[in-house]
């Protein structure tokens, strides 16, 4: 491949195999930190309904309570890559963590969404430091032959905070108060200091400098589109405000594209996308994205707003779905050698979709919870299939020297699906029902988790393009 990353080797060469710290070290050291990062995607909604009431949000902060961390969280993944390549991947990785823990503090103090949401942003920022950076450390410390069960470990652990995350949140709001929903991680981030900086090495890729044209474009442009579509329910699609944020947000990002094909060191290499498993892989991790976690943030709320339950509850109807991941995850790492990404990834987007529909076709105001477990738990291990292959494949179609800005690319597009995903199925939400009734739940329920089976469908068949168990490197 001839890409501008692929010219420079490590600046650091690999330590012996007797110099390497133990695996379960280095999955420490790097799966603490990024469980805290993935818990707070989640953490949040279940507690959703309680911090609307306690700080009076509206739809839309609440909307904005989960796309201030996301937004900037995809907006910088891939700035934090190219700096950890640069400045060094550990450093880089033990500020996000340090930043993280203080705007967590920060969450916890807030008194009004405004403060909430600033400080979830600043969340965010920190967070991309740490997600990317955990897997690119984590590749460089275990040899070849150990990376694919390492990263369907790395994946579990990724898992453990999807499962956890509706059920801590809930716990704590419901037992204590939801502002300990950011306190305890406080200390989880100062021991995560302390343990990556006693386990991890140094090392860099071969960033040579830095791309600030690229940056602000693509991090005004991914934050004016999904702007102009979190706007459109309350204030319409046609108004002024909502097509200046889609348009020009579009148009930003089309100038990015434009400026990356000839910028001498670009923030996203786009020869990255010359390799067809690398594109593929992406797509479909956009794809699904948007259409689960659009689903999941509305159906976090459902045992609450038409049930009646209180977040612990909520949180641990939850578990079958969210559970699973943790448990297959590893296991689709391990076999991933042997089947191939594409078996996986078909198969785990297939029950998604087919989980997303069952719940649409099912969900009534009275629905017995023990309906919901079979398709809770499909969708849990469709989960878990995909979430190990995605990141094997975007690590395995490129060169050792582009793990950092592919891992940061694959997590951009991952996490601006989920933006993008809350955005649109909320949207579709708020167009058909509401929050006065549980009726008017259910109404707009519905058809927005129905659209986010048809995008996780539309991903299954694009998976069928992945490399097979051959095409892995």
């Amino acid at each position: 491949m001839a890409l501008s990353l692929a010219q420079e080797p490590e600046t650091r060469p690999t330590p012996p195999r007797s110099a390497r710290p133990g695996l379960a070290a280095v999955l420490a050291a790097v799966g603490i930190p990024m469980f805290m990062v993935t818990l707070d995607n989640l953490v949040v909604t279940t507690a959703l309904p309680v911090i609307r009431v306690e700080l009076d949000a509206s739809l839309t902060d609440l909307q904005w309570f989960v796309n201030a961390y996301t937004l900037p969280f995809a907006a910088l993944l891939l700035t934090a890559a190219t700096l950890g390549d640069r400045l060094g991947r550990r450093r880089v990785f033990l500020a996000g963590i340090a930043v993280f823990s203080a705007a967590s503090a920060a969450c916890a103090l807030a008194t009004e969404p405004w403060m909430l949401i600033a400080a979830r942003a600043v969340q965010g920022s920190a967070g991309a430091a740490v997600m990317p950076l955990s897997l690119t450390l984590l590749a460089a410390a275990v040899p070849p032959q150990m990376r694919n069960a390492a990263i369907g470990i790395w994946s579990g652990i990724s898992g453990l905070g999807v499962a956890v995350g509706p059920v801590v949140g809930g716990a704590v709001a419901d037992g204590l108060d939801w502002n300990w929903i950011f306190w305890m991680n406080v200390p989880i981030g100062v021991i995560a200091l302390a343990l990556a900086c006693f386990v991890l090495s140094e090392s860099r890729g071969g960033a040579g400098r830095l791309d600030p044209l690229g940056l602000a474009l693509c991090s005004s442009g991914v934050l004016l589109a999904v702007w102009g579509v979190v706007e459109g329910p309350e204030h319409g699609w046609t108004s002024t405000r909502s097509l200046v944020g889609i348009g020009l947000g579009l148009f930003l990002l089309a100038l990015f594209v434009a400026w990356e094909r000839r910028a001498t060191a670009p923030i996203l290499p786009l020869g990255l996308f010359r390799s067809l498993g690398f594109s593929v892989v992406n797509a479909v991790a956009f794809l699904f994205s948007v259409g689960v976690f659009g689903s999941v943030f509305l159906l976090a709320q459902y045992f609450q707003v038409v049930q009646g339950l209180s977040p612990l509850e909520a949180g641990v109807r939850t578990l079958p779905w969210t559970m699973a991941p943790m448990v297959v995850a590893p296991l689709a790492g391990l076999v991933i050698g042997r089947l191939g990404p594409r078996v996986l990834v078909v198969s785990g987007q297939a029950m998604l979709a087919a989980a997303l529909a069952w719940i649409a076709s099912i969900t009534t105001v009275d629905l017995a919870y023990i309906d919901l477990v079979a398709p809770f738990v499909l969708a849990g291990v469709g989960m878990g299939l995909t979430f190990a292959p995605v990141s094997t494949v975007a690590l395995g179609s490129v060169e050792p020297t582009q793990h950092g800005v592919a891992s940061g690319a694959n997590n951009t597009i991952r996490e601006l699906g989920v933006a993008v995903g809350v955005a649109v199925l909320a949207s579709i939400f708020a167009s058909q029902g509401g929050y006065t009734s549980g009726q008017e739940f259910i109404d707009g329920l519905i058809p927005a988790v129905g659209v986010g089976a048809v995008i996780v469908a539309v991903g299954t068949f694009l998976a069928l393009l992945l490399p097979g168990r051959r095409g892995l490197r």
